[in-house]
């Protein structure tokens, strides 16, 4: 027991001892903790202490300067007020200087209304006295001409239109004396200046009547068995497919409506360019070729009237102007033939001061039948009407499409310069071609009128017919009788044959003696030396 209550003495001894040191280390601790405190307290204040003597230091100046602005600001303020009081005070000036004028210009105003109203009383005096005076004059006049006032002023009346007539018709009867003189020479200025300046030339495309097949296995799968690819192309184009005999690569389209024409050829190239040619392909490949065709037709009557500039035309006339590039007339495409006499009758209207753009859209619209003459039953003349009027046209165009060949009397100037235009544009050199038959018959014709005649020994169309030369015999025809012959060939070309343009007659006459010296000769003459030697 004494060791258990000596032991426990010990531990309490132990925790005292213990508690007193930790209270301790506590304290030398916390004396330690305040002393850091103080010192970042210190730190802390020192750092307050500058920052507000910045921020008063920075406040004084910003507050000063501000004050400064202030103290501008009024100065400026004040020397504003002072140079707008300067100009009030100018301004009073100004209008009391201006309301004296005003009342000395008042009182100029009434005087001078006061001597108005006595110079019109004056007048009017003056008008009243002038009036009987004129009365007097009149009974006067009555009485020594033995007429009243009403039928003397009727005479002055008439003898005054009389002497105006008179000179009225001198003065007409020149203006057309000279105009008449003139008009030839004008009208030819007039036409020569927009043939110069009117026309733009286009480009002719050529349009093609036959398709090329590469190889004899495109040639036969067109055909078909028995016949049944190319029968199905000619039955949906309406057209006539043939290859030619004499080249198995050339397919021949046979139709007389361009349109279709041209939707089979769209369809054979797209049907040899896919190689795959089938029932079912040929459908699809003509349905599309007609889709094309027709949107091309819209698109090129769009293009023609957007380059002439003649305003709005309804999308049915625009179709039809795009049929115009598949029809051609002697030879020459209707569509470039329209746009020509478009841009014609433009450039003759501007000389003459009529309307331009009426004058190129009676132009472009004078050949529209010629679109579908072939479907549709009249003359072009008659059909471009109907279509003109059916779609609103302006009458002068009606008229100038009626009129333009004569058929109907013409109403308007504009039918004269569309006319004139067409005569122009078909008769200018190039402007219409013809087939090669023709033309190698055309050769023909004016070599046999020359070798008909007697003496003549070769004749030579040449330059494309448009000069013939004739070799006559010399022994045979003198020169007189040589220009003889060249006027009767002429003659019977002019009364036989039609021809484009002018044609050259030329006739020679040459008579040649030939003489040869040669070797021969000498050689005889040597071999006879020898044998006189011999």
């Amino acid at each position: 027991m004494l060791i258990t209550g000596l032991v426990i003495g010990l531990l309490l001894i132990g925790l005292v001892l213990g508690y007193l040191v930790r209270q301790r280390q506590h304290r030398a601790e916390l004396l330690a903790v305040q002393a850091k405190a103080r010192d970042i307290i210190a730190q802390a204040t020192e750092q307050t202490k500058e920052k507000v003597d910045r921020l008063n230091e920075k406040s004084r100046r910003t507050t000063l300067a501000y004050q400064q602005s202030v103290k501008d600001e009024l100065t400026e303020q004040q020397r504003d007020i002072q140079v707008r009081e300067q100009r009030r005070q100018q301004r009073e000036k100004l209008l009391g200087q201006m309301a004296v004028r005003l009342d000395d210009q008042t009182a100029m105003l009434d005087e001078r209304s006061q001597a108005n109203r006595e110079q019109r009383q004056a007048i009017h005096l003056l008008h009243d006295q002038a009036g009987q005076l004129r009365e007097k004059r009149e009974e006067t006049l009555a009485d020594q001409a033995g007429m009243d006032v009403k039928a003397a002023q009727d005479k002055v009346v008439q003898d005054t239109e009389l002497a105006l007539k008179r000179d009225r018709d001198v003065e007409v009867k020149a203006l057309n004396d000279n105009a008449e003189a003139s008009a030839e020479r004008w009208a030819k200025d007039v036409v020569l200046s927009a043939t110069e300046s009117g026309p733009q030339d286009l480009p002719k495309e050529h349009l093609e009547h036959t398709v090329t097949v590469p190889n004899g296995e495109i040639r036969s799968k067109i055909i078909g068995r028995e016949g049944q690819h190319i029968r199905l192309l000619e039955t949906l184009t309406g057209t006539d497919l043939i290859f030619v005999p004499d080249d198995n690569t050339a397919l021949f389209i046979s139709t007389h409506d361009p349109i279709r024409r041209e939707v089979a050829r769209v369809a054979l190239t797209n049907l040899v360019a896919s190689r795959r040619i089938s029932a079912t392909q040929i459908e699809t490949q003509v349905e599309n070729a007609q889709r094309d065709v027709n949107h091309s037709l819209w698109e090129t009557g769009e293009q023609t009237v957007s380059l002439l500039h003649v305003g709005w035309m309804h999308p049915d006339l625009m179709k039809l102007i795009g049929r115009l590039k598949y029809r051609t007339s002697y030879g020459q495409n209707v569509l470039l033939h329209s746009t020509e006499v478009a841009q014609l009758t433009g450039a003759m209207a501007a000389r003459l001061g009529y309307n331009t753009r009426l004058a190129r859209r009676a132009g472009l619209l004078h050949d529209l039948g010629k679109a579908i003459d072939h479907e549709v039953e009249g003359t072009h003349v008659e059909i471009g009407t109907e279509f003109a009027q059916k779609y609103g046209e302006d009458e002068v165009v009606i008229n100038a499409i009626a009129a333009h060949h004569g058929d109907v009397e013409k109403t308007s100037p504009l039918s004269d310069l569309v006319a004139a235009a067409d005569a122009i544009s078909g008769a200018r050199p190039g402007a219409r071609s013809e087939s090669v038959e023709d033309y190698i018959n055309r050769l023909r014709a004016l070599e046999k009128i020359a070798n008909d005649q007697e003496g003549v020994s070769e004749s030579y169309a040449i330059q494309a017919g448009r000069e013939l030369r004739i070799i006559v015999k010399p022994k045979e025809l003198d020169d007189h009788a040589a220009a003889n012959l060249t006027q009767e060939v002429a003659k019977q070309i002019e009364s036989t044959l039609t021809y484009p343009g002018k044609i050259k007659v030329t006739t020679i006459r040459t008579s040649t003696a030939v003489e040869y010296v040669g070797d021969e000769k000498k050689k005889k003459k040597h071999k006879k030396k020898k044998a006189a030697n011999a």
